[in-house]
């Protein structure tokens, strides 16, 4: 047996589908689109989510709640999560948390108090809850906002 002798096993091997080619195409003629109506002619059907005339699904269930156009949205990190990646003193900020793909880094830092944290460590973010602000303080670190940038007092 030679190289040249090999061959595609038999029925493994289909020919390429030409449609609305002629008869020598095997799909002359309707190319496939059955006979007569809608769905055979040119500009082809009807839009997504057209139920024949039939009242569409979307318009029959009811609408519920609204989009409040104002809603901060925030990339979100806690407290226990930076206890375990940062050395004691580091600084931290949103495009070091990016590029350790903590958060994506497109949207504004929030730092939440969830978990302990005993390193000082200096913080800068757009947001912060109370309880993470006094546990970053406790532990002898800063928090720092990002947009005043101003460091933040415990308040009494």
């Amino acid at each position: 047996m030679k190289l040249s002798d090999l061959k595609p096993a038999s029925g493994s091997k289909h020919r390429r589908k030409i449609v609305g080619r002629g008869r020598g195409s095997g799909h002359g003629g309707s190319a496939t689109r059955g006979m007569k109506g809608q769905n055979s002619r040119s500009g082809r059907g009807t839009r997504p989510g057209f139920e024949g005339g039939q009242m569409p699904l979307m318009r029959r269930l009811p609408k519920r709640g609204f989009t409040n156009i104002f809603k901060k949205e925030y990339e979100i990190v806690n407290l226990g999560v930076l206890e375990k990646i940062f050395e004691s003193g580091a600084e931290v900020n949103k495009k070091i948390l990016a590029e350790k793909g903590l958060i994506n880094g497109k949207l504004p830092l929030k730092i939440l108090g969830d978990g302990e944290i005993k390193k000082p460590l200096k913080i800068t973010a757009a947001q912060f809850s109370k309880s993470a602000v006094e546990k970053i303080k406790k532990a002898g670190g800063e928090a720092i906002d990002a947009i005043k940038n101003e460091k933040l007092k415990m308040k009494n």
